[in-house]
């Protein structure tokens, strides 16, 4: 993590809020983000690719179209930004070294696409599809499918043609993946091997696409951080549907003989952070959404008086299946749209 001090590092969480992001200042130099870059670039030295994908900070994860580098959020770079983050949306995208590599890879897929202008060749467009296809705001994966790759959660290479060779590219990239084993009898297996055959062509070579341009850095944006998370924050909201209370009273008692038993709105509120991380890991759902499923079912069982009426690890286990069931319906269900979360 970084030495460097900063002057908004003890400020309340409101006050740093009001900052603007150009202030906070930070870079990847010097944290903990150098050495996943470092190894990254050590992964495709291994693979005999010339392009070293150049990185900045930004607001968020992304490789610009026609740049070959790679913008890493803002809050990777110091503890007290990562503190704030999870505060603000309950998780830290990309705050472990394993989350950050997988990342890393994946982006790599786009910095290398775009330097090598890979989308241009026919058999690239025949696997993928084509990369001028529009970017949809929202997707519906199709979990069992089995012609695509699974590296980043909610099935992500199902999104768009660019998507899809960054999530082959990464499987293909991770040290000891072991792809061809583990895609054996897959659709998706020919495009791994096609990436293998085409990386093996242009091992060696030098870029198309050279430059080292720096798209929306961190210290020409000008939001505060406090309408950076407010926008975040929009995309992942969700209306959950009110469609509980026959399943909630299912579990738990409405029964008048069991009106001294714990309500079953504080045994929720009790394990709620434990529940969403479970049920996020589980079905890939973001956590700010599921938080406001829980925040609906915990008034519903307030309005119904509902009660936890036996073992509470057992109602514990019970209620996080029925979220994850309810999960799965409303992300696959025939009105949901899905989210992108890259």
């Amino acid at each position: 993590m970084p030495s460097r001090k900063f002057a908004w590092e003890k400020l309340s969480d409101d006050a740093l809020l009001r900052q603007r992001l150009s202030s906070l200042r930070v870079t990847v130099k010097g944290t903990w983000l150098e050495d996943c870059v470092s190894t990254l670039h050590e992964e495709l030295e291994e693979r005999g690719i010339r392009l070293r994908p150049h990185t900045w900070i930004s607001s968020e994860w992304f490789s610009p179209g026609g740049v070959p580098g790679i913008a890493i959020p803002f809050y990777l770079a110091h503890p007290r930004l990562m503190k704030l983050e999870k505060k603000m949306m309950f998780d830290v995208e990309g705050g472990t070294w394993r989350e950050c590599m997988a990342i890393l890879r994946h982006e790599a897929g786009h910095a290398i696409q775009h330097g090598y202008q890979l989308q241009r060749r026919r058999r690239w467009q025949q696997l993928f599809g084509p990369s001028s296809r529009h970017y949809p705001r929202y997707y519906r994966p199709n979990p069992a499918s089995r012609r695509y790759v699974q590296h980043l959660r909610l099935w992500y290479a199902q999104s768009h043609p660019d998507e899809d060779f960054a999530e082959t590219f990464a499987v293909w990239l991770r040290p000891r993946s072991n792809w061809r084993t583990r895609y054996a009898g897959w659709p998706a297996l020919k495009k791994l091997e096609y990436v293998d055959e085409l990386m093996s062509e242009i091992a060696g070579k030098r870029p198309l696409i050279t430059t080292r341009e720096r798209v929306e850095p961190l210290g020409r944006l000008s939001q505060t951080l406090e309408d950076h998370y407010k926008k975040k924050q929009a995309f992942y909201a969700f209306t959950p549907p009110k469609t509980y209370d026959r399943d909630l009273s299912r579990l738990f008692s409405a029964d008048p003989r069991h009106h001294r038993s714990k309500p079953a709105s504080a045994l929720i509120r009790r394990h709620r952070a434990h529940i969403r991380q479970l049920v996020a890991r589980w079905t890939g759902e973001n956590q700010l959404t599921l938080d406001a499923v829980l925040d609906e079912m915990i008034s519903r069982c307030r309005e119904l008086d509902l009660r936890a009426v036996g073992p509470e690890q057992k109602l514990v286990l019970d209620f996080t299946v029925l979220v994850t069931a309810k999960t799965m319906h409303t992300m696959f269900g025939p009105s949901r749209r899905k989210w992108i979360a890259l």
